[in-house]
């Protein structure tokens, strides 16, 4: 994205990110970059937490007039729930649930076989649940 990011910046259309993975886009230099310290793949707060959502989408378009190539990176205060303990359980693997981890892991393949022989471009997604 950070890639994208710039090339349209190059070509006069100012852009700015919302993501968690500040590692990968300082690495690539983001133009405008606001970082919601979230689980991967929820940039913009929690699955139909609206209120949330709109104060993330708010705050970015405040943002976006006020960054500079000094200043492109801005935090975001946002929680994702008062237990912080989901960045010690975020990816983890071990022998607690490794067994878990393979049974979704062969249910997704097999999914994912049945959708492309019934001539799907996608599986359907599975659930955390």
């Amino acid at each position: 994205m950070s890639l994208v990011a710039r090339y349209l910046e190059e070509h006069g259309i100012p852009t700015l990110i919302i993501g968690s993975a500040l590692d990968v886009v300082s690495h690539a230099s983001a133009p405008r970059y606001l970082h919601v310290d979230f689980p991967l793949g929820n940039p913009c707060g929690r699955p139909a937490d609206k209120e949330m959502q709109r104060a993330i989408i708010t705050l970015a378009l405040e943002q976006f007039n006020t960054m500079t190539p000094e200043h492109w990176l801005t935090r975001a205060p946002f929680q994702w729930s008062d237990d912080q303990s989901w960045r010690d359980n975020y990816s983890r693997v071990d022998d607690s649930n490794r067994e878990a981890l393979r049974k979704r892991g062969e249910e997704r393949r097999a999914r994912q076989d049945s959708a492309k022989r019934a001539g799907l471009e996608r599986a359907e997604m599975i659930s955390e649940t």
